[in-house]
């Protein structure tokens, strides 16, 4: 499969071709769902705590004899049933990690990016070097290419620059070519890669 490479002003600059296993891979909407759930169920926290009664402050002293004095039975302040006692089943800290296997996660990547392709959502250039950090800079560098939705920029972390001019852009999104998943490249309209950074992505995705 060929792709056309573009400059930043959308001018057509030459054709490479591509691996058909990678951006020819079958949709498969099911595995991009699991991708999906798995990337949101990793990024939660799971830091939600309550005590049981064993934390909770209290005395463990027996609150009065258990028989004779017309109360029902009672055996600490602690009790889940007191007001201020211990929660029974409450949320713990836990992991929500929900994982797949390394083949599922590429081919999930796989899928996306081929429909993201056959959509014409994926514009590949010859570089993203930008001369400043401005957030303006790139938004007009970015003109050339149509970019009005959300957008997500691959290429190297080391391209300060575009690191730096993107971050503040409300409708962009710079990422490294090795950390590009699933859920970035569905949730955005447009892909825009570096050739470079491509080339990492085919790499990875072929072997």
């Amino acid at each position: 499969m060929k792709i056309q490479v573009k400059n930043l002003s959308g001018a057509d600059v030459r054709e490479i071709e591509v691996a058909d296993d990678v951006f020819a891979y079958p949709y498969k909407e099911h595995l991009i769902h699991l991708a999906v759930k798995s990337y949101l169920a990793a990024k939660r926290a799971g830091t939600h705590k309550t005590k049981t009664r064993a934390e909770v402050r209290g005395s463990g002293k027996k609150l009065w004899r258990q028989k004779g004095t017309g109360r029902a039975r009672m055996g600490s302040v602690r009790s889940p049933i007191w007001r201020k006692g211990g929660i029974v089943h409450g949320p713990q800290p836990r992991s929500y990690q929900d994982k797949l296997s390394v083949r599922e996660k590429k081919n999930a990547l796989k899928s996306a990016l081929s429909r993201k392709l056959a959509d014409e959502q994926i514009t590949v250039v010859e570089n993203l070097d930008l001369e400043s950090p401005k957030t303006k800079a790139l938004a007009g560098a970015l003109n050339g290419l149509g970019v009005e939705r959300k957008t997500l920029l691959v290429d190297s972390r080391d391209n300060e620059n575009l690191q730096l001019a993107s971050r503040n852009h409300p409708k962009l999104k710079a990422i490294d070519a090795l950390a590009l998943n699933v859920y970035d490249v569905v949730d955005r309209d447009r892909v825009i890669v570096s050739e470079a950074a491509l080339n990492r992505i085919l790499e990875v995705l072929a072997s």
